[in-house]
């Protein structure tokens, strides 16, 4: 353990001017959580959000917010990986994708396979 702590830092601090911003492996966990939980999402939902994986993430980060802070459901199993919930984030994530299908659904419906061929 004492040779991982050498290799690993405590976290990253950047100053820019007065402000002084310090990322620490949690929000490495954090993104790394997120990502896993908005492609399961996606895998579930069957519908991918746009830019890749960068959209996952977002969804991932957007959802973990959505039950952690905002929806708070008791009664759910309490599994976490540095105290982020992973079943009520799956959820938010589920829950926002969806919104997102439904909201997008009818702009990308009516275009054909071809709509975009140059003529």
């Amino acid at each position: 353990m004492a040779a991982l702590s050498m290799i690993l830092a405590d976290g990253i601090t950047i100053h820019v001017g007065s402000d002084t911003w310090t990322f620490g492996t949690n929000l490495i966990v954090y993104l790394i959580v997120a990502a896993v939980v908005g492609i399961v999402a996606e895998f579930i939902i069957g519908w991918r959000m746009p830019f890749g994986i960068v959209g996952a993430v977002v969804a991932g980060i957007i959802g973990i917010w959505l039950m952690t802070q905002v929806i708070k459901i008791d009664g759910l199993p309490n599994f976490a990986i540095d105290g982020v919930q992973i079943i009520p984030a799956l959820i938010g994530a589920i829950i926002l994708i969806t919104i997102w299908h439904t909201l997008t659904y009818y702009s990308w419906r009516r275009r054909g396979r071809y709509s975009y061929r140059g003529r």
